[in-house]
């Protein structure tokens, strides 16, 4: 997903944007709907949130 759909959601969720990282950003919005903020942080490469919005950017960031 694109930075710029990650704010709009963000925005949505009355989370402000400035200076926050994509990664950030998507933890913000993980935290404010509820869920575990974890987005890249699976130390392993595995990750059991098979519902989440943010796993295939997720396991794209995680093998970078």
């Amino acid at each position: 997903m694109k930075v710029a759909e990650i704010r709009e959601i963000a925005r949505g969720n009355h989370i402000s944007t400035r200076g926050l990282s994509k990664a950030d950003l998507i933890r913000a919005i993980q935290r404010e709907e509820g869920n575990f903020d974890c987005y890249a942080t699976a130390t392993d490469g595995n990750c059991d949130q098979h519902d989440c919005l943010w796993r295939e950017d997720c396991m794209t960031a995680l093998h970078k």
